[in-house]
């Protein structure tokens, strides 16, 4: 597994406000960063998945390390664990696309698959009242690969309605380097918490 170049969408979930530490589900876990930090946080109980057997050891590993494997399971998956929880927290690849290495299947989701899956499909998985947090950058609006309408047209026909939204400016190198070629969009991206729940009935 690759470590995450990028870090400020971690800043917005160890700041973005608990409704429950009951249990959560973290959708896609990768290295397991974003579990660890929600446990941190004090959420007592959290079923990580991924559909990467590698990844799926890689955050066993990393929370091992930090003593915390105990208040996690791990499921491989291609999306949901089966059941409920009071918070579930997806980053998916942010770029439409087609992936050509295993470093790019962080980047690349093709056809916005998982991000479709999951908006499609979080509200059934979600206790009452409770949240699901959508991390992802706007870069693809910027590149033209994905509107912002597209986006809200996919909340809404998941059921579901948006509670918040917390949003922080990248700060990795290469927005400050006019040379890179997506330069333009880099400097107006803009990564967001979505914090989404279902709508009544």
């Amino acid at each position: 597994m690759f470590s995450p170049v990028r870090n400020e969408y971690l800043d917005l979930i160890a700041k973005a406000p608990l409704s429950s530490v009951e249990m959560a589900f973290d959708i896609g876990t990768g290295t397991g960063v974003i579990a660890a930090l929600l446990l941190m946080r004090g959420v007592k109980y959290i079923v990580a998945t991924d559909s990467s057997q590698v990844a799926l050891q890689c955050a066993k590993d990393n929370l091992q390390r930090l003593d915390l494997s105990s208040k996690a399971q791990f499921q491989m998956t291609d999306v949901f664990p089966q059941g409920q929880a009071n918070l579930i927290v997806c980053n998916p690849p942010w770029l439409p696309g087609k992936a050509t290495s295993l470093l790019e299947q962080a980047i690349y989701d093709p056809d916005s698959r998982m991000l479709r899956t999951f908006l499609s499909g979080v509200a059934a998985h979600l206790s009452p009242g409770g949240e699901a947090w959508l991390v992802v950058s706007d870069l693809a609006e910027h590149l033209q690969l994905r509107s912002r309408e597209q986006l809200l047209q996919w909340i809404e026909a998941g059921g579901l309605q948006v509670l918040g939204r917390e949003d922080i400016r990248p700060s990795h190198p290469k927005v400050q380097d006019s040379a890179d070629v997506l330069h333009d969009a880099r400097a107006q991206e803009v990564t967001s918490l979505w914090r989404l729940g279902a709508r009544a009935a």
